[in-house]
This record gives structure tokens, sequence and C-alpha cells, in this order.
């Protein structure tokens, strides 16, 4: 089985080739490149079995009839988000597809609680005026976690996580989802204008669907407690950039932490330091004293990728043995 993964960085070649290495996995062979997966490259899989990809690519109709057209007979997600995948157009090719459904989830939900500290306490601040020498605390005034109320939207394995890790904060939790979690015992299920009122911090751990799509708009910020504190490590779509912005211009927000924003997939992963901004979104948000912004790396930990590699690998393996793996979406 030959598989061509579309924009590798060094890391995923460093876990991927160490990974596949072990003698299970004899019989795959894996070739990186860096451009991403687009309409515009989707040629360059001619003559493989399988392409992977990332969450940041164009998975669209036209990317999935060439692959169809160049004999491409499964994708393999590297990631556990697949919204950007036309779903009907690869049943329809006869193209599987395969996700990463769970990869140290520890990971993501560490990473929120990081986001939602380091605005609330403007490490990011201090850490700039310490480098220029000011030693001034004005501008830094947090508050304590503790006490307080938690609201998880959505509470599949990183919600669960970050759950637990409120919890742990001595912090009362609310959780939203239509699935309820029986292992959070300690969590009060409750519905998602009462989770937005109640809670003092909020963070959000759902995929990004029709219907959750700007879940987090100017109706529903104006249902939360004023000085709420916001937290998406999912996808930049759950919350309506335009409406933030004005409730951050309203002062309704504390602090906003952001590892996902809308308009990212032009820039994620990319070094554009040295360009012009085509769009204005990560702009304004960066011109907010208390918004922390990062570039998607919630997940980006040693435990992981070393996860990532793994699943992915093992998804390929069941594929080249004719079995239908438990990470594939289609039949």
């Amino acid at each position: 089985m030959k598989i061509l993964f579309f924009g590798t960085k060094s890391y995923d070649e460093r876990f991927f080739t160490e990974c596949i290495q072990k003698e299970r996995y004899q019989g795959i062979e894996i070739n990186f490149i860096e451009p991403d997966l687009t309409p515009n490259t989707a040629a360059l899989a001619k003559g493989y079995d399988a392409v992977c990809a990332f969450v940041n690519m164009d998975i669209g109709t036209r990317t999935v009839e060439i692959l169809g057209d160049c004999g491409i007979r499964m994708i393999l997600m590297r990631c556990a988000g697949y919204n950007n995948v036309d779903l009907e157009e690869a049943k329809k090719r006869g193209i599987r597809v395969a996700t990463v459904p769970g990869y140290s989830p520890e990971s993501v939900a560490e990473y929120a609680l990081a986001l939602a500290l380091t605005a609330t306490r403007r490490l990011h601040k201090a850490y700039i005026k310490v480098r220029e020498n000011n030693y001034s605390l004005v501008g830094l005034m947090g508050i304590s976690f503790y006490g307080r109320t938690a609201g998880i939207v959505g509470t599949g394995r990183i919600g669960a996580a970050m759950a637990r890790i409120c919890y742990g904060l001595g912090m009362k939790v609310l959780a939203y989802d239509m699935y309820p979690n029986k292992s959070l015992d300690f969590a009060e299920y409750v519905d998602l204008d009462t989770l937005l009122s109640n809670s003092d911090l909020i963070s959000l751990h759902c995929p990004l669907t029709e219907e959750s799509y700007h879940i987090i708009n100017k109706e529903s910020i104006s249902k939360m407690k004023d000085g709420v504190i916001l937290v998406n490590t999912s996808r930049g779509g759950l919350i309506k950039t335009d409406d933030l912005v004005q409730g951050i211009r309203d002062n309704k927000f504390f602090a906003v932490g952001l590892d996902v924003y809308e308009e990212e997939n032009g820039q994620v992963y990319e070094d554009k330091s040295d360009e012009i901004l085509q769009h204005s979104t990560v702009a304004r948000l960066l011109s907010f004293p208390n918004v922390m912004v990062t570039s998607h790396q919630g997940f980006f930990t040693v435990e992981a990728l070393r996860a990532i590699s793994e699943t992915t690998l093992e998804n390929a393996l069941a594929f080249a043995k004719g079995e239908r793996g438990a990470n594939e979406l289609l039949s």
C-alpha cells in the first residue's frame, strides 16, 4: 500500500517515520510532500493507493473527484476533524475515509486551560513588558478560577478531560451535550442557555456541524455573564467572529483564548511573518489586550503526535488487509 502525505512538516516526518519502522507496518510505503491537498495538487496522488491529509486542507468536491480519477481508494485524516471533506462525493467515488478520533485528549484540554489562564492572568502581556524592562503591574490584574463555574460545551474525550481539570481546580462544572458522559458524575448537565448564563469560564469542545456552526453569536453572547472567559480549541466556525469582536468591544468578556478562528485555513501552520495580512480577523483579535490567539496547536505534544502516527497507520493497515477499520466514516 502506497500513501502520499500532503502538507507535511518536519515533525510529521519524524513521528511517522519512527512509527512505520515497526514490523507490523511492513508493506506500507509512505512518501511526504510539502504542498497541502487542494484541487490544484490532488493530481500528485496518481500512482498511490491512499492520501493522508490534515484538517486545514481543501478536500471538497473537486479535490475528491480528482483523487477518484487518480485511483485513490482511501483518505486518511491525521486528525479528528473531517468537516473539510466532501463525504458524499467520497462515498460516490468508493473512497473510504478514516480519522483519528482520539489522540491524547488531555493534551488539548491542558492547552485549553493554558489559554484560559494566559488570557485571564495576562501572561502574554506580562512576558512582553518584562522583556522591555517594564515591571509595572498595571493592566495585568486577573481573577482566580477557584470557586467559580466552568461551562463545558461538548463532553467527548477532550471536553471530559477539560471538565476533570476544572473540577480539580475547585470549580463547579456545568456541561452541555446531547449525549451526557456518565463518567462525569461531578458535572451538572444543563441546557445551553443555562450554561451560558451561569458560567464564568466557557470552553468549547464540540465538532463543527450545521447545528453548531456559529453557536457563539450575538444572541448567545448576550446570555453570558458580564466578565465571562471564553476559550475555543475546537473549530473556528463555532464562533461568529464579528459578533465576538463586538462583544469584546462592549466589555462582555474578561478574557478570550482562541487556538482556532475563522479564516485560519489560509495561514495556519505557515510562516507569514514577511507578508501583509489579507484578512482583518487576526489583526482585530490581536488588537485587544485581553485576547490570546495561537495557531491551532492544542494537539501539539509528543504524546499526541505519537498517537496520531500510530492510529493513522493502523487505519491504513486495516484497509490494506481488506478490513473495515474502527475509525472509518464510510462503509
